[in-house]
């Protein structure tokens, strides 16, 4: 493993890290804004505080990392987010199209406006998350947590939502438009104005305080 010493002078922002073998590594608090992480290894690696903000990270290999940083408008695109800490990150504006997040820890995450289209979160912890006006329109969510997530106006159609927990959370105006909602739990949420057009809402749990 290449030692932090050797990279030191790379790490700055805008760098140029396509490639680079940085697993393991305590980069906490690093400044690598618009940097480009292409294909990265950063498995392991302790990102905590760091500002990512606009960085390249397509197809970069985060598995198990410390990722409680700033990533706004950052390109996750084809990333291993597997087992990855992310709780209470930045994501504002990024892009996380077919990455992988496996086990990844998205509880209080920052995700408004993020492009998550298609993106397979079956499992993961979306606890507390603000994703208001994100891009989740053919997302796999069976059995995410997203309760007190806050979904507010999110593109949600044709989405996979089966025995997700929704609840406490808040759908108003969101577009669940052919959305499979089978059996997911919505006991205290917010569904004022939300689209439901051609979703499948079979077995869904609604309690008395529940507007649709």
């Amino acid at each position: 493993m290449s030692t932090l010493s050797s990279h030191m002078a790379k790490l700055l922002p805008g760098a140029d890290l396509e490639d680079e073998d940085l697993s393991g590594q305590q980069l906490q608090g690093a400044n690598l804004a618009g940097a480009k992480l292409t294909g990265a290894n950063l498995s392991q690696a302790t990102l905590n505080g760091a500002n990512l903000e606009g960085a390249n990270l397509i197809g970069c290999r985060l598995v198990g990392t410390d990722l409680r940083a700033s990533l706004t408008g950052a390109n996750l695109m084809q990333a291993d987010l597997t087992e990855a800490d992310l709780r209470g990150a930045n994501l504002r504006g990024a892009n996380l199209m077919r990455s992988r997040l496996s086990k990844a820890n998205f509880a209080g995450a920052f995700l408004s406006g993020a492009n998550l289209m298609g993106v397979n979160f079956q499992g993961v912890d979306l606890r507390g998350a603000d994703l208001r006006g994100a891009n989740l329109s053919n997302a796999n969510l069976h059995g995410a947590n997203l309760t007190q997530a806050d979904l507010q106006g999110a593109l949600l159609t044709e989405a996979n939502l089966e025995e997700a927990d929704l609840q406490g959370a808040n759908l108003a105006g969101a577009n669940l438009a052919g959305a499979n909602l089978l059996c997911a739990e919505l006991e205290k949420t917010n569904l004022a104005g939300t689209i439901f057009a051609g979703a499948c809402t079979i077995g869904t749990t609604l309690d008395a305080k529940t507007k649709g």
